[in-house]
């Protein structure tokens, strides 16, 4: 459907063909994906409960809570649509409206997460580098300030983002190969061969990924560079601190950078479909396992909420 028709944008449908060439796998793939939300859902829900029944909040502390919410809202815009699409309830067709809605929420909560990510990695350059002073740099203010300036700085780029692609003109066929409004595959239907519409495209990505990479890497460069004068026993409990950021962060940005920082000449609807189902179901499954097994204030913390209970 031609954008330049009489048909307006409200008007427009797309057609999200999700895992239509596995028919035969669709009450399997419908299973396996909502026991998956809902573990999920329960783990992110747990960590967030016992962060905010703790009346202590560590800076840690603090940022997993919000790095839960996040995930939560991350999962919730995502697999419901697609767990629709399996059992065939209305599920595939999604407006020109809700197509944008989505991108904008999934692009808004990627990057919100990409930069708490790095506000993370400065509360453990701070803790190891700087630790007496690490009270009164990490104060409760920093702290939510941090917090506030990931999220409006991840929304603000999804909205640029969002805009950017939208307001191209899209060809006869509106038929989404993936199971969710993402950006590469939106791109595919856009009637144009130029390289100029891409640029949005990598904007957001130096914004929300290739920064964001830097300045984590500038500081575990420095942290790595303060271990190397402490003793051996002391190095392996500080570094140990950091091994539950460092998971996540290899997670979350291997994905995310196998999937959008590249020409759209290379684009594969099969393997993005693959790689996407990793980041937005198996990821968000595996945070509260890597922080609850590796963070020792989540354990207590846990630990405290079940006594209580």
């Amino acid at each position: 459907m031609e954008r330049g028709n009489k048909s307006t944008d409200a008007a427009l449908e797309f057609l999200l063909l999700g895992f239509s060439e596995l028919l035969f796998l669709r009450v399997l793939l419908f299973l396996i994906f909502l026991i998956v939300h809902l573990v999920t859902l329960a783990g992110n829900v747990m960590i967030f409960m016992a962060v905010v029944m703790e009346p202590s909040r560590p800076p840690m502390l603090f940022f997993l809570c919000h790095l839960s919410v996040i995930e939560l809202c991350y999962t919730l815009v995502i697999v419901p649509k697609a767990l629709l699409s399996l059992i065939g309830v209305d599920g595939r067709a999604i407006s020109f409206t809700g197509c944008a809605v989505q991108m904008y929420l999934f692009v808004a909560l990627g990057g919100a997460e990409c930069f708490l990510l790095v506000a993370m990695s400065y509360d453990r350059y701070v803790a190891i580098c700087q630790p007496l002073h690490y009270a009164s740099v990490m104060s409760e203010g920093l702290c939510l300030r941090l917090a506030m300036a990931c999220c409006l700085g991840g929304f603000a780029v999804a909205l640029g983002l969002t805009m950017a692609v939208f307001r191209l003109p899209f060809c006869q066929s509106h038929r989404i190969n993936h199971f969710f409004c993402d950006v590469p595959a939106v791109l595919h239907l856009a009637c144009t061969q130029s390289y100029i519409h891409e640029l949005p495209l990598l904007a957001a990505c130096v914004l929300l990924l290739l920064l964001p990479v830097l300045l984590i890497l500038t500081s575990y460069v420095c942290i790595a560079a303060a271990l190397l004068r402490v003793t051996s026993v002391g190095r392996c409990k500080a570094f140990s601190t950091c091994i539950s950021h460092l998971a996540v962060t290899l997670l979350h940005y291997g994905c995310a950078t196998f999937i959008y920082i590249r020409p759209k000449a290379s684009y594969s609807p099969a393997r993005d479909k693959m790689v996407s189902l990793v980041y937005t179901n198996i990821t968000p499954l595996l945070y509260p396992l890597i922080y609850s097994l590796r963070n020792k204030e989540i354990r207590g913390v846990l630990r405290k909420m079940l006594r209580r209970r």
